[in-house]
């Protein structure tokens, strides 16, 4: 009789609303967003938009908006879409001199030391302008919020997702994280068949864009083995602004390129003293700390030396082909190697380079294109800047090199009748299979013909 297994549940990728020691992101009325350190009992600045006590942000949830008045946020309510009305007016006649706009910036800056209101400092420019009532309402809708952009202090917290975090690295320096833009990621992610429990590879050199989004969709379940260049453990910028719980983290684990070498021997240092021989409590409590590292990392080792891992992800600088014919080995049957890189020439050599190898089925190479579009009423248009390309893919599926099989291939040979000419009796004519082994050659159909 089968038994009914209760699946274990999955841990909060992060914790719910804005805590203490989180890295919050946030949208600022030009469009621009920005990332703040929230600590309990500290102020937060956005530069020229204001600062405010970090108390009143923590615990409140992600996606509202504030208004800055006096150190002290403001709940403001979000705006509804508003129709706006096509009219037959047009801009050709308006003539966008010196003298349009009597208010000077001294004035402006006066109004805001005053304490006026944004709002109530866009109310006085619209009213003196000598153009607004020839603009067309889509100019003047365009007008209110770059206005509103530039006099009002109000943001807008984001929640840390996986696509959030993304975009915003993407417009920041997208060099930084090798030009892996989130559709991009999220084919990687499929291709490698990441999901809860399983057991992967990755060679992160984007800052950590790779490991964030194995680990969101890993959930805490498994294991995730990174593999880099430095000697201490990876600062992966992206993963601590995911605001992860620790029960995600704890997955984690990393080796360097010398200890992932399978005859590394430790370099020890020349004081070490045996434990039992420490005289002093702080020499003790140094040598079980260095005894603690030596463990961990040696059981890391037997890990990734125990193999069968479930797939292979890279997005790194180095040269892509090494790096797979270095950990190939501890990939298990039906793995996924999955290489992104923002240059096609490194991953079409790749391609052709695996392709020539029976270990590694159905390399393909496939590039991620996007369009991003502005919804507005009455204003539906695709974006007129949109990013080129979000670099370029390779996936392929390692599987076991049996030499047996090759052996049951060179056996078969193709059953070919020969045509009956007189005189020829039926047994002379028919065609037997004769047995051969690896050793005799095979006539393929072409040999035939010419031979004919």
């Amino acid at each position: 009789m089968s038994t009914f297994k209760v699946p274990k549940s999955q841990p909060k990728p992060r914790q719910e609303g804005v805590q203490s020691g989180d890295q919050v992101l946030v949208r600022l009325p030009n469009g621009d967003v920005r990332s703040v350190k929230v600590e309990i009992n500290t102020t937060v600045s956005i530069g020229k938009f204001g600062a405010f006590h970090a108390n009143e942000l923590i615990g409140q949830p992600y996606g509202l908006t504030y208004e800055i008045v006096d150190k002290k946020l403001k709940y403001l309510p979000p705006k509804t879409l508003e129709e706006v009305e096509d009219t037959d007016a047009t801009n050709e006649l308006i003539d966008d001199g010196v003298f349009v706009q009597p208010l000077t910036v001294d004035e402006i800056q006066a109004l805001k030391k005053s304490g006026v209101h944004a709002s109530d400092i866009i109310k006085k420019q619209i009213e003196q302008h000598a153009n607004y009532a020839l603009k067309t309402e889509y100019s003047k809708d365009k007008y209110k919020k770059r206005k509103e952009a530039k006099y009002s202090k109000t943001f807008s917290t984001i929640e840390p997702t996986l696509y959030n975090v993304c975009e915003y690295w993407w417009l920041k320096d997208q060099n930084r994280i090798r030009d892996l833009r989130i559709d991009s990621l999220s084919q990687m992610l499929n291709m490698g068949n990441v999901r809860p429990g399983g057991r992967h590879l990755a060679v992160d050199d984007s800052s950590g864009i790779l490991i964030a989004g194995m680990l969101e969709r890993m959930g805490g379940e498994g294991r995730l083995l990174s593999i880099c260049h430095t000697d201490s453990p990876p600062a992966y910028p992206i993963v601590t602004q995911m605001n992860f719980d620790h029960s995600v983290t704890e997955v984690l684990a990393s080796l360097n390129w010398a200890t992932a070498e399978e005859d590394y021997v430790p370099i020890l240092a020349s004081n070490d003293t045996p434990q039992d021989q420490a005289k002093s409590e702080r020499q003790k409590n140094r040598l079980n700390k260095r005894k603690t590292i030596s463990d961990l990392l040696q059981n890391t080792r037997d890990e990734l030396f125990s193999g069968e891992f479930d797939s292979l992800l890279i997005c790194s600088e180095y040269d892509p082909y090494s790096i797979i014919e270095k950990l190939s080995s501890y990939l298990a049957g039906s793995a996924s190697i999955v290489v992104h890189s923002p240059y096609s020439q490194i991953i079409v050599e790749l391609q052709a380079k695996m392709r020539s190898m029976p270990q590694y089925l159905c390399p393909s190479v496939t590039e991620a294109w996007t369009r991003r579009y502005q919804v507005l009423p009455g204003r539906t248009h695709p974006m007129m800047a949109m990013s080129g390309s979000g670099g370029f893919i390779m996936h392929a599926t390692k599987i076991y090199d049996d030499p047996m099989a090759e052996a049951v291939l060179l056996q078969r040979r193709p059953k070919h009748k020969k045509p009956k000419t007189e005189g020829e009796s039926p047994s002379e004519g028919s065609s037997t299979p004769v047995p051969s082994g690896p050793s005799q050659p095979v006539q393929t159909d072409t040999e035939m013909v010419n031979a004919s």
